[in-house]
């Protein structure tokens, strides 16, 4: 007799499935995304408004799409992820010194962190692996497109979505001619190495770069800007030159309120609300539907 509640006949995802189920769901409902990043520690050592990494993803509740974070942060946010509706979990798996701005890196080496493996069991969704190129030392670019290749194959096999994340060196990061160069070409090597989506630079004539990257892109908010409302501006820019998302740490974590803030920039960001009204409507208490009270 045949059991009932056998699933006959249903086909069973394969990994490369589970990895696209596990991205789309950073981008619902409107196909765009909203992520925190707190990883900066990670490089940088103690940074203004982020002492408690932990803190800032308690706070910020459900409101992200998801959070960018270290491997130790990780290790140490059980809880923090486990919320229906709540943010991805999303795990730098490499470290480069070009990140170690404090220290002026000049060779851009990259290095394993975390092994894919791990990410899973500790409960990533999504991973993030960086790659810079035209460092000055061809033997380093091929060492560094190494590294993120082989963490790539490695997370596919795990079923275990990969955004990559373009990051120039600092003499290419102050010359805007350089930089659209750099970030055009390199966004779409990281699609042809595997990448399922790219974080990287936006910068004038960023247009280019998203209609020539076949996979999602996401723009970083880089540096912190004078006020809430020019970051807000920033991302309304972003989303209109093609980003499907942004990658905002420094601009949420040293607001004055970043729950307010992030409020603000879902809104932005995933229903094209302009910034000033986005602004106004996070100041106004949350109905227990989520909409600002008022509206």
């Amino acid at each position: 007799m045949t059991d009932p509640l056998e699933k006959t006949n249903v086909p069973s995802l394969d990994l490369a499935d589970r990895s696209s189920v596990r991205l789309g769901r950073l981008f619902l409902p409107t196909g765009r995304a909203v992520v925190v990043a707190c990883d900066h520690g990670e490089f940088d050592g103690p940074q203004p408004g982020l002492r408690d990494p932990l803190n800032l993803i308690r706070t910020l509740g459900d409101w992200p799409d998801g959070i960018l974070m270290s491997p130790g942060t990780l290790a140490r946010s059980r809880g923090c992820f486990s919320t229906r509706g709540g943010p991805l979990a999303i795990v730098r798996l490499n470290w480069n010194s070009v990140y170690a701005f404090g220290w002026s890196p000049t060779e851009s080496v990259s290095a394993d962190a975390l092994d894919p493996e791990d990410a899973l069991r500790m409960g990533a969704d999504i991973a993030l692996v960086s790659l810079t190129l035209h460092t000055g030392s061809e033997h380093t670019d091929a060492a560094n497109v190494s590294v993120f290749s082989r963490v790539v194959s490695r997370c596919q096999r795990l079923g275990l979505p990969v955004i990559g994340e373009y990051f120039p060196n600092a003499e290419v990061v102050r010359d805007p001619d350089l930089l659209h160069e750099e970030v055009l070409r390199g966004s779409r090597i990281l699609c042809e190495l595997g990448a399922e989506s790219v974080k990287t630079f936006f910068h004038s004539g960023w247009d280019d770069v998203a209609e020539n990257c076949p996979v999602p892109i996401l723009a970083l908010g880089a540096e912190r800007l004078p006020t809430d409302l020019d970051a807000l501006q920033l991302a309304a820019g972003q989303v209109r030159s093609g980003a499907r998302g942004v990658v905002f740490g420094r601009n949420v974590f040293q607001s004055a309120d970043p729950v307010r803030f992030v409020r603000a920039l879902v809104d932005v960001v995933k229903r094209d609300v302009a910034a000033t009204v986005a602004l106004d409507l996070a100041a106004r208490p949350v109905s227990p539907t989520g909409t600002p009270t008022g509206v």
